[in-house]
C-alpha cells in the first residue's frame, strides 16, 4: 500500500524539523494543514497542541538557519516598540518589535522563515526588519500582555497622550487630515480627545458643545439626563467647533446653516466607536452634538431589555412569526432602535436575508444589508423599501414610518410573505392603530398587517449600593397606581441616595413596556373603525400590561423609583 504523501510543499522550518526526526513528513503536513484551517502559524500550533516543545524548536531554527536565539525574559518589556506596527500584523504574522536601532526594528519571532511577514512589516513602517529568534510560548505570552496593556492604556490616558489618539474618516479610513485640526493649536485637540474619551469611559449617549454670550458649556447625557461636565472659556467657542467640524469632515467656513457628519475613534483592534455629528448656528456660535455610537451597547440579550416574563414571551412569538408587522412606538431616546436591533439579531441567520432602511445606520451589523437614507438624492424609505421588495428579502426593518407611501408598502410588505419591523412616534400601543389609520392605510389593511405593537421608555436603574426603601403611607401607593391586591403583597419602593459608583442614585437603564398583540378583538375594533380608547380597553381586558402598570411592576420589584417611573411615564 503506497504511503500517504504531503498535500504541500514543506520547506524551511518543516524540513528542518523533519530532518533533525522531531516530526515525520506526514506528520509535518498534517499540522501545517491545520494550522492553515485554523489560521495560526505552523510553529503556534505545534506549540499549542503540545506536538513539539518551543524550545527544541527554536534550537533547531537557530542551528538551521544562524538566527541567534534570545530569551526574551531578559529583555526588558518596556523597551517592547508595539506602537511602531500595527495590531493586526502583530497577530497576524507573530511578530513583536522589542526595540529600534536607526532604520531598523528588531523583531522577536518564533520562525525566522516568514519573509512575507518581515516583508509586509517592512512596507508598513518604511524601517528595515530583523528578525531575532525566541521561543514560540514566551513569545505567544509577551504578545498578549504587552497588547492588552496598549488597551488598557487608553482608558487611563494622560494629557499627553491625548495627541495621539487615533480617528478615521468614515469613508476613506484614513487619518491624513488628522494634523490639519490643529497641530497649530495642541491644547484644544487635547482636550476635545480628552472630552470624547471621558465620554466613551462614562458611557454617555451624547455630547453637548453649546456656546452663549458671555460663556460656554458641555454636557453630557448619561442615563437619558444631561449633566453639565465643562466650561471652557467663551473664547474657545470657535476653535472648538472648528477642531470638531474638521474631525468629522465638515465645511469649516459654512457657519450659517446647520451641518451632519460623521467620525470614528480607534480605541483598540477590538473596538472603534463612531460618533454622528451634527451643527447648527446658535446667536453667539455653532452648538454641535455628538451622537455615541456605540456597537457593544446594542449586543444584548432580549433578557437584558427588562421584559416581563409574559411580555418577553409574546415578543419573541411575534419575532419568530414569517410575515406581518411588528411596530415599536415610543418618543426619541426610549431605545427603541435597541429593541429592534435586539429582535434582529436574534433573528440574523445565514439563511435569512434582513435589509434595513435607517436615517442613519446607527448600529452596524454583520449579516444585515443596512441602507442610510438620503432624501437629498431621492433615496427615502419608500423608494429603499420599495428595493428591498425587488431583492427576495425575508425580513424588513424600517427605521421609521414617517409618511403614508412608507406605511402603504410596509403593509403591502407584511401582506405579501414579509416580516417587516418599524417604528412610530405614538404615546402608547392603541394610539399607534389609530395613527396609522389617520394617515390612509385602510383599516382591513391595519386589521391584516400588524401582529404586534410596543410602546417603550426608558427608566434609570436604581444604584443597587447606595438605594434606601422609602417610607410611603398606604394612601399615597394608591393614588401612584398600586391596587389594594398589590398592596396585600410584600415588597419595598426604594428611593435614589448617590454614592460614587453612581450618578445621583442612578446606573444604567432598564426598558418599560406595553407589549400588545393584536387580537382578534382587536381586528374586529379596527374593521368598524374604531378609537383608540376601545382598542386599550380590550388590550386591558386581555390582560395587556400598560406603560404605567409594568413601570409599577419595576418599581414594586425595586428596579427604579417612584419618583422615576412619574417622570417617564407622567401623562
Amino acid at each position: 500500500m503506497a504511503s500517504t504523501k504531503p498535500k504541500f510543499n514543506l520547506g524551511g522550518l518543516a524540513r528542518r524539523l523533519i530532518h533533525d526526526q522531531l516530526l515525520t513528513e506526514d506528520e509535518a503536513a498534517e499540522c501545517f494543514e491545520k494550522a492553515l484551517k485554523a489560521k495560526v502559524t505552523f510553529v503556534s500550533y505545534l506549540v499549542e497542541n503540545k506536538i513539539l516543545n518551543a524550545l527544541d524548536i527554536a534550537a533547531s531554527a537557530s542551528h538551521e538557519f544562524g538566527v541567534p536565539l534570545f530569551d526574551l525574559d531578559i529583555i526588558d518589556p518596556e523597551s517592547f516598540q508595539t506602537g511602531l506596527v500595527e495590531e493586526k500584523l502583530i497577530r497576524k504574522h507573530h511578530a513583536m518589535p522589542i526595540f529600534k536601532r536607526g532604520n531598523r526594528v528588531f523583531l522577536a519571532v518564533s520562525d525566522p522563515t516568514n519573509h512575507q511577514g518581515l516583508d509586509e512589516i517592512k512596507f508598513h513602517t518604511g524601517l528595515s526588519t530583523e528578525a531575532v529568534l525566541v521561543e514560540e510560548d514566551k513569545l505567544a505570552k509577551t504578545i498578549e500582555s504587552a497588547l492588552e496593556a496598549n488597551d488598557n492604556v487608553m482608558s487611563e490616558l494622560l494629557d499627553a497622550d491625548l495627541d495621539n489618539l487615533e480617528f478615521q474618516d468614515e469613508e476613506e479610513q484614513n487619518k491624513d487630515d488628522q494634523g490639519a485640526s490643529g497641530a497649530d493649536d495642541a491644547p484644544v485637540v487635547r482636550f476635545v480627545n480628552k472630552i470624547l474619551l471621558d465620554a466613551i469611559n462614562s458611557g454617555v449617549s451624547d455630547i453637548h458643545f453649546e456656546p452663549f454670550e458671555k460663556t460656554y458649556r458641555i454636557r453630557y447625557r448619561s442615563d437619558g439626563m444631561l449633566h453639565e461636565i465643562a466650561t471652557p472659556p467663551a473664547n474657545m467657542s470657535s476653535r472648538l467647533s472648528a477642531r470638531l467640524k474638521v474631525m468629522s469632515r465638515l465645511d469649516i467656513a459654512e457657519k450659517r446653516v446647520p451641518q451632519d457628519g460623521r467620525m470614528k475613534m480607534v480605541l483598540s483592534k477590538n473596538r472603534a466607536i463612531d460618533f454622528r455629528v451634527n451643527s447648527c448656528p446658535t446667536l453667539y456660535g455653532e452648538k454641535i452634538v455628538l451622537r455615541i455610537l456605540d456597537p457593544t451597547n446594542a449586543q444584548v440579550g432580549i433578557e437584558a431589555l427588562g421584559f416581563d416574563p409574559q411580555q418577553r414571551d409574546t415578543f419573541e412569538a411575534a419575532i419568530k412569526k414569517p410575515y406581518g408587522m411588528i411596530l415599536v412606538t415610543g418618543p426619541t431616546g426610549s431605545g427603541k432602535t435597541v429593541s429592534l436591533y435586539t429582535a434582529l439579531n436574534k433573528l440574523n441567520e445565514p439563511h435569512i436575508n434582513i435589509s434595513t432602511a435607517e436615517d442613519p445606520v446607527e448600529i452596524q451589523v454583520t449579516g444585515i444589508n443596512q441602507v442610510n437614507v438620503n432624501p437629498k438624492t431621492g433615496l427615502t424609505f419608500a423608494e429603499a423599501l420599495r428595493a428591498f421588495l425587488r431583492q427576495d428579502p425575508d425580513i424588513v426593518m424600517v427605521g421609521e414610518i414617517r409618511d403614508l407611501e412608507t406605511a402603504e408598502i410596509a403593509v403591502k410588505a407584511a401582506q405579501t410573505g414579509h416580516l417587516v419591523l418599524s417604528t412610530l412616534h405614538t404615546n402608547d400601543a392603541p394610539q399607534t392603530l389609530s395613527r396609522l389609520a389617520n394617515m390612509g392605510i385602510p383599516p382591513f389593511n391595519i386589521a391584516s398587517s400588524v401582529n404586534l405593537i410596543m410602546a417603550q421608555r426608558l427608566g434609570r436603574r436604581l444604584c443597587e449600593h447606595c438605594k434606601k426603601p422609602a417610607d410611603l403611607p398606604k394612601e399615597a401607593l394608591l393614588e401612584e397606581g398600586f391596587t389594594e391586591e398589590d398592596l396585600k403583597e410584600k415588597f419595598t419602593i426604594y428611593q435614589p441616595v448617590g454614592c460614587d459608583l453612581c450618578t445621583r442614585g442612578y446606573k444604567g437603564r432598564v426598558g418599560i413596556f406595553q407589549v400588545m398583540p393584536v387580537s382578534e378583538e382587536m381586528k374586529r375594533v379596527i374593521m368598524e373603525e374604531g378609537d383608540a380608547m376601545q382598542l386599550a380597553d380590550i388590550a386591558q381586558t386581555e390582560g395587556v400590561a400598560d406603560l404605567r402598570k409594568s413601570g409599577l411592576g419595576k418599581v414594586k420589584a425595586g428596579i427604579t423609583s417612584l419618583e422615576e417611573l412619574n417622570r417617564v411615564t407622567k401623562e
